[in-house]
């Protein structure tokens, strides 16, 4: 996945000139999972900014440059590091398009690894997706394969509104799979169905589709087990969610943020609005917990595990 968004990044900074990289690290250092390696020595400083340690005024930057023409790319080190832009982000970026009343364009992409499972120290494990996707005029996506961390990050680049992409640090080395070369974009706002079946739907992102994939294989003989990558948290991509959920009659919806006001509860209150009659059971959560991250020792007790996952499943078939 890593050298995938390594691969879009030259792709994208060779086809637009007005693209360019910024973060802390991205540099010189290339990075500290490598995803910007050899952008600077190619494309010069003046593309692949090495910022200070300060999010806010990185991202305060990038709206100016927004204005001034460019594509900013902001990447935000790790997860928790992105909070103190926040109010760069929901103040500014996710409404100067509408201040201007449609005059002005803010094609601005924050690109951060998230997630757990690493073995991280504290303020690097979060799964902070439902503030962004709450923010009004931000779009949100999350790749779950190489592919679709090339196209997706292509999209946003090319996108003329702001986008936030979190990348799920626990796979940028693990998932593998065939990248097109060249050009390539998934278009954000469309699902991915990553693995049909007949009987449960398990709805995942990120990290977790792998996981909802280990575990429809530990279901084989038990029950035929359909998983959906929402991929595109806005827009969402509801037909595919309705039309999976509508197939096999009971959902399992899988994230590793904590339960409350996740994501998840999001498509759950889809799924009670919108499908109710084609459903056999109650939409069940596999989640985190409403807790801060744990230490690392006792994380694994703390991130949807595939163990949970079938347990769920046997829950709903028994339902």
């Amino acid at each position: 996945m890593i050298e995938a968004i390594n691969d879009c990044f030259h792709t994208e900074l060779a086809r637009d000139d007005s693209v360019l990289v910024m973060g802390e690290d991205v540099g010189r250092s290339g990075g500290v999972f490598r995803a910007t390696v050899g952008l600077q020595q190619r494309f010069g400083v003046d593309r692949c900014v090495d910022t200070p340690l300060a999010e806010a005024g990185m991202l305060g930057a990038a709206v100016g440059l927004c204005m001034a023409g460019w594509r900013p790319i902001c990447e935000m080190q790790y997860d928790a590091f992105a909070y103190p832009c926040l109010d760069q982000l929901i103040t500014h970026v996710g409404r100067y398009h509408w201040r201007t009343g449609g005059g002005m364009e803010f094609p601005l992409v924050v690109r951060m690894p998230y997630g757990g499972g690493v073995r991280a120290p504290e303020l690097h494990d979060d799964s902070p997706e439902a503030y962004y996707v709450h923010t009004p005029g931000i779009k949100v996506a999350i790749p779950s394969t190489p592919a679709d961390a090339k196209g997706l990050l292509a999209a946003a680049i090319r996108d003329p509104d702001p986008v936030v992409i979190l990348e799920p640090k626990l796979i940028y080395r693990t998932e593998r799979g065939d990248v097109p070369e060249g050009d390539y974009v998934v278009p954000l706002g469309k699902a991915r169905l990553a693995r049909e079946g007949d009987d449960i739907t398990l709805v995942a992102y990120g990290a977790m589709v792998p996981l909802c994939e280990r575990a429809a294989d530990a279901l084989v003989g038990e029950a035929s087990i359909e998983v959906l990558d929402i991929r595109s948290l806005k827009p969402l991509d509801e037909d595919a969610l309705l039309a999976s959920a509508a197939k096999t009659g009971r959902v399992v919806i899988v994230q590793e943020a904590p339960r409350t006001a996740g994501f998840g509860a999001e498509l759950a209150a889809i799924l009670a609005e919108k499908a109710i009659l084609e459903l056999r059971g109650p939409v069940l959560r596999v989640t985190g917990y409403d807790v801060p991250y744990p230490y690392w020792k006792i994380e694994d007790a703390y991130m949807p595990s595939v163990e949970r996952v079938v347990y769920a499943c046997r829950k709903l078939l028994e339902f």
